[in-house]
């Protein structure tokens, strides 16, 4: 199942025990699709991907990459991490808005 999607969404820091990251946090309509794809590929295969993660071609202005988006709250938010080389090569700071596409794979 391929399914494309888009939003627009600030760009959040998120500090850990292991450093600092930072993502953006899927919502609404989008991680519904998120969640309802997940679900359809444990019935599938029988067995979910590590975390309940989607693998997904994730692009943001011309810069695109393999990655995978991370269920939270019962998967009604999911959660995918920007590189700083992904930041740098857009020009991001924390809080600008990030219009965002994902390739469901």
């Amino acid at each position: 199942m391929n399914e494309n999607l888009a939003c627009t969404l600030p760009l959040k820091r998120w500090r850990g025990e292991r450093g600092t990251y930072h993502l953006v946090t899927i919502t609404g309509e989008t991680a519904e699709s998120l969640a309802m794809h997940e679900r359809l590929h444990r019935l599938e295969y029988g067995s979910r991907r590590g975390f309940g993660s989607v693998k997904v071609m994730a692009r943001i202005g011309a810069t695109r990459w393999k990655t995978s988006v991370f269920p939270q709250r019962q998967k009604r938010e999911w959660v995918l991490l920007v590189s700083k080389k992904v930041m740098r090569a857009e020009g991001l700071s924390l809080d600008d808005p990030v219009d965002l596409e994902l390739k469901v794979l």
